[in-house]
């Protein structure tokens, strides 16, 4: 097995001091969003597997040296480059078979300072389609306008670290009209009527339709009047005061009303699948998606929003945030369960004196420490440590601390 040297992305939004804390480390003061392990061209994790000798120092070190296979090489490369030569032997024959020669997720530490943009994903169907029609078009890959980056879908999970507060899946209209009722904002009226008016789907898809639709003058007057009404009653509110605070104007916190606010405990987590509508607003955690850079977005952001296509992606209908909390199983492994196969999460917590755990499998390994001094075989890790692990690679977890490990399903 590797260690990984990773790449953390400064997006604004990010924690200036979650990651580096995490780390070890002292805050720049520049924002560290996330950091990103596996093998997506974008940042692509870095390995050094030297001579082919297992050299691994037990140094805990994350500097992506240390812990060489036995799989030879020339020094550091992208752990992308190693898979595009010869992917059964990274990711095992099963896995090619099933999702292609390429490692099917991407695991990521995300450290939210401020809320990300309100977004949605499509499924394989849609993302498959949209990317072919752009690609037809001659849209190029890295337009500011383009929708679909790729033709894969992008389920995703987001695991706690510290408490963490987001958005996901749409209210019930009457909820939804009820708390923009108490607001008693005479521009906010015409939606709450909306509201109550029609059935669900037809209900939620005419109010984020106008919301977003709305003259971009009137609707900035809304959100402020809006914003100042958030502050003052405080409660329930309060969220979308603070989401106003740092997107003034956005039709985005008009929408943000209209889903469902999560509060998710360290060790809780929220799976967010195709069409449904989501925004990590603060905290901490693991985040676990499949391979894929397609994401619309509704608002709280700066970036291109496609209204139309938007609307053709989202599903709506009521859901009840579902928060997973993980299934422990005889062997010490805690699973979130999902209902996809290009990820698998789950959790070991390694107590002091207890007996090393065998994590060999013939899949592709990434795991990731986030608290104490396990070993992965003879690889010392700390926290933010992480070490990739070819498919049948004979793997051992002891020592103390806890230890994501991300896989697939095949």
């Amino acid at each position: 097995m590797d260690r990984l040297s990773n790449t953390v992305r400064p997006y604004a939004w990010g924690s200036t001091t979650a990651i580096p804390e995490l780390l070890g480390e002292t805050p720049t003061g520049e924002p560290q969003a996330e950091m990103w392990m596996g093998a997506h061209p974008g940042a692509p994790s870095r390995l050094d597997r030297g001579s082919g000798v297992g050299t691994g120092d037990g140094d805990g070190g994350n500097d992506g040296h240390g812990g060489h296979g036995d799989h030879g090489g020339h020094g550091e490369q992208a752990l992308s480059d190693l898979v595009d030569a010869d992917p059964e032997a990274e990711l095992g024959a099963a896995t090619v078979a099933k999702f292609g020669p390429r490692l099917p997720f991407l695991l990521k530490i995300l450290a939210a300072g401020s809320p990300l943009s309100l977004q949605v994903h499509p499924d394989l169907a849609q993302a498959k389609a949209g990317y072919a029609d752009e690609e037809s078009r001659g849209v190029p890959i890295d337009a500011p306008h383009r929708n679909y980056k790729d033709a894969n879908h992008k389920p995703e999970l987001i695991c706690a670290l510290t408490p963490f507060d987001g958005l996901c899946g749409f209210r019930t209209p009457e909820a939804a009209a009820d708390l923009l009722a108490r607001l008693d904002v005479d521009a906010l009226k015409p939606y709450v009527d909306l509201l109550r008016a029609h059935p669900e789907e037809a209900a939620l898809r005419e109010v984020l339709t106008a919301v977003l639709a709305a003259d971009p003058v009137e609707m900035a007057a809304t959100v402020t009047e809006t914003a100042a009404a958030a502050e003052r009653l405080g409660g329930d509110h309060a969220p979308y005061a603070s989401i106003a605070r740092h997107y003034p104007g956005d039709p985005g916190v008009i929408a943000a009303m209209l889903l469902n606010y999560v509060q998710l405990q360290p060790g809780e987590a929220l799976f967010l699948g195709a069409g449904v509508p989501h925004a990590y607003l603060n905290g901490l955690g693991v985040e676990i998606m499949a391979n894929s850079d397609n994401v619309l977005r509704c608002g709280l952001t700066p970036k291109h929003v496609d209204v139309p296509e938007l609307l053709r992606v989202v599903r709506f209908e009521a859901t009840e945030p579902g928060v997973l909390r993980p299934e422990a199983s005889a062997s010490g492994e805690e699973l979130y369960d999902t209902p996809i196969d290009e990820f698998r999460l789950s959790r070991y917590t390694l107590a002091p004196g207890g007996a090393p755990r065998d994590l060999t499998v013939d899949a592709p390994q990434i795991l990731l420490c986030t608290a104490g001094a396990p070993h992965a075989n003879d690889i010392g890790l700390t926290p933010g440590g992480s070490v990739f692990v070819p498919a049948g690679e004979k793997t051992e977890l002891s020592g103390t601390g806890t230890v994501f490990r991300a896989t697939v399903v095949v």
